[in-house]
């Protein structure tokens, strides 16, 4: 599996039973949207071909509905927006089953297919921030998919493109041809007028391969070729013209994470729970701060005061009791928000995290809702429930 940043980013936000979106976005700007439920994917889109996408699979899964846009805009206004947290490709596929147009089958393959070339695509991508919005009401249309089975696709994905030595190339790129004279000799005139026809510089190499019902690996390695000859030349080429998917104004209960300064803090000997709170904090808007050893912990809390402490109560050498008791005894702490972290939710742990002076209690494995859940009910004034989004 790869082990690059932002692919670990999704697989954390899976532990955490994430629900709702998570926008990656890359050094050029380009941003791709994933849209989660209970920590597994619902679907995936954006990069600088979202429309494109969408047609290629069409045209691999379902074949019987029109390619064209105005078909599908016609389409798209029988859809009540009410129902649609998201895109409008998931909402049409939504329609087009219910209408029996297509299986449910054939729009579960086009989904696994949309969100393992977008995963392809965010693994070739350079400096990838991330930022995440909870919601409660994303419900899930269709089957689900696991984050580490979608990820595992796109990573073979990305073997054969290395193995067949194709790192400087893009899918997303668009062949033309350059010397149409020199290219005739090289071939049979059916498959020139093939090439003619396909390397308009008008079709990525993905629209290439779907077209010739080939393998897009195969089609780059093969254009490959004629591109180290100077016969053929990759360039870059827009988006088709995509649709307006009318949302509905966002409801009250509807609580979207702002940007804050609060600085949060979590001292937890675990590296994995340390890496995951700080992925979800920082794409929250909060600032992080760590901590490893539960001795030097007060000493690091007294230096950088922060607004809110997570405190794991399991550690070595000193538990999280103690700490919370402690910190209870500074003046600067008494107020502090103090949730207390553990595997054991049980009656005498919450008693005893009450009688040290702990503000609330979360239970292992954490939940990516119940962490800004807790951190919004002892940091957000009462005031602003309707301004932040949960």
């Amino acid at each position: 599996m790869t082990a690059l940043r932002h692919i670990e980013f999704l697989k954390n936000l899976e532990q955490l039973r994430f629900t709702g979106q998570l926008v990656q976005t890359d050094a050029a700007g380009q941003r791709w949207n994933f849209y989660f439920c209970q920590g597994r994917l619902l679907y995936a889109t954006g990069g600088p071909h979202p429309v494109r996408r969408w047609r290629r699979n069409l045209l691999t899964f379902c074949p019987r509905i029109p390619t064209y846009r105005l078909a599908w805009q016609a389409d798209l206004a029988k859809v009540d927006p009410t129902k649609h947290e998201f895109s409008w490709e998931y909402a049409l596929l939504n329609l087009w089953v219910t209408q029996q147009r297509i299986k449910l089958e054939q729009a579960e393959k086009f989904i696994d297919a949309a969100i393992t070339e977008v995963i392809f695509d965010v693994m070739q991508a350079t400096e990838v921030t991330e930022k995440i919005q909870y919601s409660k009401t994303f419900s899930p249309l269709f089957q689900p998919i696991e984050v580490d089975t979608a990820v595992g696709k796109a990573d073979l994905w990305q073997q054969r493109w290395h193995q067949a030595g194709l790192e400087g190339y893009s899918p997303n790129q668009a062949p033309i041809i350059k010397q149409p004279d020199q290219l005739r000799q090289l071939g049979s005139a059916q498959l020139y007028q093939t090439l003619i026809h396909l390397l308009d510089g008008q079709r990525t190499l993905r629209d290439v391969a779907v077209e010739m019902r080939r393998d897009v690996v195969e089609i780059t390695s093969a254009l490959q070729h004629f591109n180290q000859m100077g016969l053929v030349e990759f360039t870059s080429i827009a988006d088709l013209p995509g649709l307006v998917f009318q949302r509905e104004p966002p409801r009250a209960s509807q609580i979207m994470v702002t940007p804050t300064s609060a600085l949060i803090a979590c001292v937890d000997d675990s590296s994995t729970v340390r890496n995951m709170m700080e992925q979800l904090l920082i794409t929250s808007g909060y600032q992080f701060l760590g901590v490893e050893d539960p001795l030097r912990a007060i000493g690091i809390l007294l230096a950088r005061k922060p607004d809110l402490i997570f405190l794991d109560l399991i550690m070595p050498n000193v538990n999280g009791y103690e700490i919370c008791e402690k910190l209870r005894k500074i003046s600067c702490f008494r107020k502090t928000p103090i949730v207390i972290l553990t595997g054991s939710d049980g009656y005498t742990n919450r008693l005893r995290s009450n009688f040290v002076g702990a503000s609330d209690f979360l239970s292992k494995p954490l939940n990516a809702e119940a962490v800004l859940g807790v951190i919004h009910k002892h940091l957000q004034p009462a005031s602003d429930l309707s301004s932040v989004q949960l």
